[in-house]
């Protein structure tokens, strides 16, 4: 995740002048569900992008894909309806829908909800698929391990620069929709250096979710994230007010 002028949050004037964090109890409420992944040693990606990047199809080839050891769940976030965890169910994973209603972004809370809906002894990774939008989504944790954001190549070159918050925020960038660029008038190696412009050091991933190519790296990248060891540790107990 990058760090590098990345500071950035919710709080009004009044809780600036007042010197009060609030956001607090959503930070609490993140490390919490942190905890209860660590504890059950299972990993979790929150993927956020725009809305029609391609976030459920990218998840629909990942499920198709994965490792068959692998025991994965989606909690997914949307506005109104249960179109794309509908979507994802016929994958034969627990998958539990998260309706915002007028919210644009999931929050802590919700996830912590959704958690108690899956037996997490029985996985060992959860996606979070975000609500669609490129702003708020990267201000509120949700207690997991890393954040892939998603930019479509139909979406031009300068989303990163426009939108600098949400790379901040990624361990990961994809890019999809690769396969409409002979269609396109979009300079893919811009877009790239406009990532690394934000997020030096963040690996990119550029794939087609419908032909399968760049599909293999994403996969990796997401085998090696099941390996690394998780941070639970006990004797530091989070409260939650």
């Amino acid at each position: 995740m990058c760090t590098s002028n990345g500071n950035h949050n919710h709080s009004t004037p009044i809780g600036a002048i007042l010197n009060l964090d609030l956001m607090d109890g959503n930070q609490q409420m993140a490390a919490a569900n942190q905890v209860r992944f660590d504890a059950a040693g299972v990993r979790c990606l929150n993927l956020m992008s725009s809305p029609g990047t391609g976030k459920t199809t990218l998840l629909e080839s990942t499920l198709g894909a994965l490792d068959v050891n692998v025991r994965p769940a989606v909690l997914e976030g949307d506005m109104t309806t249960e179109l794309d965890a509908d979507r994802l169910r016929a994958y034969g994973v627990p998958v539990v829908a998260i309706t915002t209603g007028r919210a644009c972004h999931l929050d802590a809370e919700m996830v912590a909800a959704g958690l108690d809906r899956l037996d997490l002894a029985a996985l060992d990774l959860v996606f979070i698929e975000n609500v669609g939008n490129l702003i708020c989504p990267a201000e509120y944790p949700l207690g997991e391990h890393a954040n892939v954001v998603l930019v479509s190549l139909t979406e031009g070159e300068d989303k990163p620069l426009k939108y600098p918050v949400m790379f901040y925020e990624a361990d990961c960038v994809v890019i999809t929709k690769t396969d409409l660029g002979p269609y396109l008038k979009v300079n893919i190696e811009q877009l790239k250096a406009n990532i690394r412009q934000i997020c030096p050091n963040v690996p990119v991933f550029a794939l087609s979710a419908e032909t399968g190519e760049g599909l293999p790296d994403w996969l990796d990248w997401i085998q090696n994230q099941l390996t690394t060891p998780v941070m639970f540790r006990p004797d530091e107990p989070v409260i939650v007010s």
